[in-house]
Formats: structure tokens, C-alpha cells, sequence
């Protein structure tokens, strides 16, 4: 199955600009695999679903066309895309293969569950999971980066906004499987 079993948009949801009428959603490309399994340790039904993730490849580099994870600008009153960018640099296994040295490799994303926020004049937006931990300003308007704000640990959930005594945060958590969870907050300059 492609975009793979959680959907291309499932958990990222998106972030709506209601002044505009823009969403903006991340999204990524994978293939999955479903079948039909034995396992009577699990269950005294005779076969129950088994599906996994795979990347097929050939010489090591997957057949999938990049981006493998990218943002979308839409929009909703045309449903036009403004724009797409890839979410993230090319993954490290890909970008250092032996069989595309010598050669310029432009990001190409990554294949993981962004979240975003959208403010009045920027996209904030992480790699979640299997990302790098970075979480990136956008131009809402053209998709071009403007700022990449290293982050202790991958983004695991959407960030926040929030204002103290006029003052305008960004909160976010990040963590993973074997790293300690904590919330990040950042304050934008005045």
C-alpha cells in the first residue's frame, strides 16, 4: 500500500489559517504491506492482521520518488497548492550512498509525522519521530525557511503558541524511544 497503512496526513492533522483560508498539512510517502497471520500467542482467532513498514530498494536507495515527507500549502476555497517543500534534509543513509557521490542531492524530507502551527505571518513546523530534531520557521507565503531552531530531542507533538505579559512563546514536546521527554518552550524576539 502506498502512502502506507497510517494514511499520507493521518496524525499530523494540519494547521489552519482561518484569516486566509490556507492548511497547511504535512504528509509523507511509505509503503506498507498487509496480510492475513498465524499467531496463537496472541489470539485463539486462526489468523489475525500483520502488517509492517518497508522500504523497497534497489542498490540500498529506496524506489519511492522523493519527497519522502513534505508540507503542503492549500487552498481550501480552490483547493489549489500554493506550494510543497520537503520537511527535513535527506535522510543520512541516502545523502552518504556510495552510488550517488559526486552528486547534489536536494532535500528530499523525511518520512515522519510532522507537526505544525501556524501564526500570522509564519509556519512553525518539526520532523517528528525518525526526523532530525529541528524545528523550522516558514514564509506561510512561499514555503522558503527562514530560520532552523535546534531542538534538545525529535519533535513528538504539535507545538503551541502562547502569549505572557505581551510576550509570544512557542511550546512543543520532544523526546522519543529512548530519551527522556520534555517541553521546550521558545520566545520569539519583540
Amino acid at each position: 500500500m502506498v502512502p502506507g497503512a497510517l494514511g499520507a496526513a493521518a496524525w499530523e492533522g494540519g494547521a489552519l489559517d482561518p484569516e486566509t483560508g490556507i492548511l497547511y498539512v504535512g504528509s509523507s510517502t511509505t509503503i506498507s504491506t498487509a496480510a492475513l497471520a498465524p499467531d496463537p500467542d496472541a489470539t485463539d482467532m486462526r489468523f489475525i492482521q500483520a502488517r509492517r513498514t518497508v522500504t523497497p530498494q534497489v542498490r540500498g536507495l529506496p524506489i519511492l520518488e522523493p519527497p519522502y515527507g513534505r508540507i503542503t500549502a492549500i487552498d481550501l476555497t480552490t483547493g489549489e497548492h500554493l506550494w510543497m517543500i520537503p520537511n527535513g534534509n535527506t535522510p543520512r543513509e541516502i545523502a552518504d550512498h556510495p552510488a550517488l557521490q559526486g552528486l547534489t542531492i536536494p532535500p528530499t524530507g523525511k518520512s515522519t509525522r510532522a507537526g505544525t502551527l501556524v501564526t500570522r505571518t509564519l509556519l512553525f513546523a518539526g520532523e517528528g519521530w525518525g526526523g532530525d530534531p529541528w524545528l523550522r520557521a516558514i514564509d506561510k507565503g512561499t514555503g522558503a525557511v527562514l530560520r532552523e531552531i535546534e531542538l534538545p530531542g525529535t519533535q513528538n507533538g504539535h507545538p503551541i503558541a502562547y502569549a505572557v505579559n505581551g510576550r509570544q512563546f512557542i511550546a512543543l514536546s520532544v523526546g522519543g524511544p529512548r530519551q527522556t521527554p520534555e517541553i521546550v518552550a521558545l520566545a520569539l524576539r519583540r
